[in-house]
């Protein structure tokens, strides 16, 4: 089964991601709310899907992903959030993010995006 991580300041959306996910097979593992927990959690438990907010207190989704990349174990990681201009995009994958979803997002779009990295 597919270990996730779900990462965003927002509680509530942490919540939704989780009820949808683990209804569609994934095992949430954990949750982070913001980039430098979630740092300390993939360390921990080392997911294989991190779904990554870009706008965040502490650290954001963008520098954490640059700090990810650094790490000796690095798992796939797919930016969601309301900030979906087109630099902005482009900044996530150049980072290493392997795809980006956009809030509000429809759940079959989000299941359709994370299944294809599925284990």
């Amino acid at each position: 089964m597919t270990r996730v991580l779900i990462v965003d300041d927002a509680a509530f959306i942490r919540l939704q991601l989780k009820q949808l996910l683990q209804s569609n097979g994934f095992e949430v593992v954990g949750e982070a709310e913001n980039g430098k927990v979630a740092l300390k959690k993939i360390k921990e438990l080392r997911p294989d899907l991190v779904t990554l907010d870009i706008t965040m207190p502490e650290m954001d989704g963008l520098e954490c992903m640059i700090e990810i990349k650094k790490m000796d174990y690095v798992p796939t990681v797919i930016m969601i959030s309301a900030m979906g201009q087109e630099s902005t995009v482009q900044k996530a994958i150049l980072a290493g993010a392997k795809g980006f979803l956009v809030k509000p997002y429809k759940s079959d779009v989000v299941i359709k995006n994370l299944s294809k990295f599925k284990k």
